[in-house]
C-alpha cells in the first residue's frame, strides 16, 4: 500500500489494521476479556501495559532454537504492530492533552524517536535484500546438486564456484559492518515523497555514513522514567509513551541484531526498572539476544538470525566436503554429500518462504509509523488552533 494511503487514512479506520489474520483473532478474544471500549481512561491505559507485558512475555519464553528465527522475527514485529495500534488509538483519543506540557515534550520526543526507526526500517530491508541474494547461490549449489541425480564432476564444480561466491558476499558483509558503500531503495513511492519532506531524516534513502549503532543509540537517548508529579498531571499518559519508546527501541534493537545493515551495534543500555509490567521480559529478552552474540560461532556473525548463521554452517561444511571430494567418488562420500545438500535445502526453504512476509512485515511497521507520527502531527495542530 502507498505511504499516502497511511498518511490520509482517518484514525478510526478499522480496516487498515492489516494485521495477520491470527493475530486478529487473538486481539478479538483479548478484547472481549478486557471491555477496552467501554473502560475508563485509566483501565485503558493499564490494558496496554498488560498488553505489552503478555506479549514480551511469550516472546520470551520461546525456546533457543526459536530465538531469532524468521518466524520468531515476524511475532516480534507482530507484537509491536498490535500494541502500535493501541497506542495509537490512546494518543488519538487524548489528543487534547498531547500540546499540555508535560505531554507535549513526551510525545514529541516519541516522534523524533519513531522518525529514526524508520532509517532503520530501510536499511532492514536492504538486509533482506543481501539475504535474498545469498538464496540465490544456494538455489545454485541445490540446482547442481539436485539428489536425484549422481553427482559428476561438472556439477560439483558447478556448486563450488557457488559457495565460493556465496563464502565472499557473506565474509563482504561480515566486513562492511563498519562502511557499506549501498543505498536503500525507499518503502515510500515518489508521490509520497512530498507529504514526508517534513521528516529531518534519510529515511528513503540511507547514507554511506549512516550507521545503524548509533541510529539505535539516539533513539535510546535521554529515555528516562516519567517522574511521579508528570504521570499524576498527564493521568499516565506519559506512561504509555514511555513504554512505547521502550517497544520501538528494542523492536529496532533487535532487527539490527538480526538482520546485516551497516555499522551493526548491539550495545544499548536498557534503563528501565521491574517496576513497569513489561520490564521484565524485555530485560531477558536483551540478554538472552546479548549471549546468543557472544557465542563463539555467532562472533563475527553478519547478522544473528538463525537462518544466516544455517546458510553459514551448511555451506561451511559443504565446501569442505567438495575440497575433500575426488573422482569418481565412492558410494559412502556421495551419501553424506546429498545428505549435506538435503541439510542446505531446509535451510533455503525457510528463507524462502520467510523472507517476502518478513520484508512485508517491515514496510507494514514502517508505515503503521509515519501514520501515526502524521496523526499526531494533525493533534497538535488542531489543539493549538483551539488554544487560540
Amino acid at each position: 500500500m502507498p505511504a499516502t494511503d497511511f498518511l490520509r487514512a482517518p484514525a478510526s479506520s478499522s480496516s487498515s489494521s492489516g494485521f495477520p489474520i491470527s493475530s486478529r483473532k487473538r486481539d478479538q478474544i483479548h478484547s472481549m476479556e478486557s471491555p477496552n471500549e467501554f473502560a475508563g481512561p485509566e483501565m485503558e491505559l493499564e490494558s496496554f501495559q498488560r498488553q505489552v507485558s503478555e506479549r514480551l512475555h511469550d516472546l520470551s519464553s520461546s525456546d533457543s532454537d526459536d530465538l531469532l528465527s524468521i518466524p520468531w522475527i515476524r511475532k516480534l514485529l507482530d507484537t509491536f504492530l498490535c500494541c502500535h495500534e493501541d497506542f495509537r488509538v490512546i494518543v488519538f483519543k487524548n489528543r487534547g492533552q498531547l500540546s499540555k506540557p508535560p505531554m507535549d515534550k513526551y510525545i514529541s520526543d516519541y516522534f523524533e524517536r519513531s522518525v529514526k526507526a524508520l532509517d532503520v526500517c530501510n536499511a532492514i530491508r536492504d538486509g533482506i535484500e543481501r539475504v535474498r541474494q545469498w538464496q540465490k547461490q544456494l538455489e545454485i549449489v541445490l540446482c547442481a546438486l539436485d539428489s536425484r541425480r549422481t553427482i559428476g564432476e561438472g556439477q560439483l564444480r558447478r556448486a563450488k564456484k557457488a559457495l565460493i561466491d556465496l563464502a565472499i558476499a557473506m565474509l563482504d558483509d561480515k566486513e562492511s559492518s563498519s562502511s557499506v558503500a549501498h543505498r536503500n531503495r525507499s518503502f515510500v513511492r515518489n508521490n509520497a515523497h512530498r507529504e514526508l519532506r517534513s521528516f529531518r531524516s534519510l529515511s528513503w534513502s540511507v547514507s554511506r555514513t549512516w550507521s545503524a549503532a548509533r541510529q539505535i543509540q539516539a533513539i535510546g537517548s535521554n529515555l528516562v522514567a516519567p517522574k511521579t508529579n508528570e504521570t499524576i498531571s498527564t493521568n499516565r499518559l506519559n506512561v504509555a509513551v514511555f513504554t512505547m519508546s521502550h517497544l520501538l527501541l528494542f523492536v529496532m534493537w533487535a532487527l539490527v541484531a538480526a538482520i546485516p545493515c551497516q555499522d551493526r551495534g548491539l550495545q544499548i543500555h536498557l534503563s528501565v526498572t521491574r517496576q513497569y509490567l513489561w520490564a521484565t521480559p524485555m530485560l531477558a529478552l536483551h540478554e538472552r539476544i546479548l549471549e546468543e552474540s557472544k557465542r563463539r560461532d555467532r562472533r563475527n556473525s553478519c547478522g544473528l538470525l538463525k537462518e544466516i548463521h544455517g546458510i553459514d554452517k551448511c555451506a561451511r561444511h559443504m565446501n569442505e566436503l567438495a575440497d575433500s571430494a575426488h573422482f569418481p567418488l565412492t558410494e559412502q562420500k556421495e551419501a553424506e554429500m546429498k545428505e549435506r545438500v538435503q541439510e542446505l535445502a531446509l535451510v533455503h526453504e525457510a528463507i524462502k518462504d520467510g523472507l517476502d512476509p518478513l520484508e512485508r512485515q517491515v514496510r507494514q511497521v514502517f508505515h503503521r509509523i509515519v501514520r501515526c507520527r502524521t496523526e499526531g502531527l494533525e493533534s497538535f495542530g488542531v489543539a493549538n488552533s483551539h488554544s487560540r
